[in-house]
């Protein structure tokens, strides 16, 4: 007896889109001090919240 399943396509694909937000961020980070690091993020997090209101 054969099993078929059906391959559903995705229109959105949440881990392949974190992984490339990971990669991304990981590469502009890369050659920053603990100090730039944290600056740079918290620039990040503050330009977020400002575009939420």
């Amino acid at each position: 007896m054969e099993t078929r399943t059906k391959k559903k396509i995705k229109k959105f694909d949440a881990v392949k889109t974190m992984r490339e937000i990971r990669d991304k961020l990981s590469l502009e980070i890369m050659d920053m001090t603990y100090n730039e690091e944290r600056a740079y993020l918290d620039k990040l997090l503050a330009e977020g919240q400002s575009q939420k209101k």
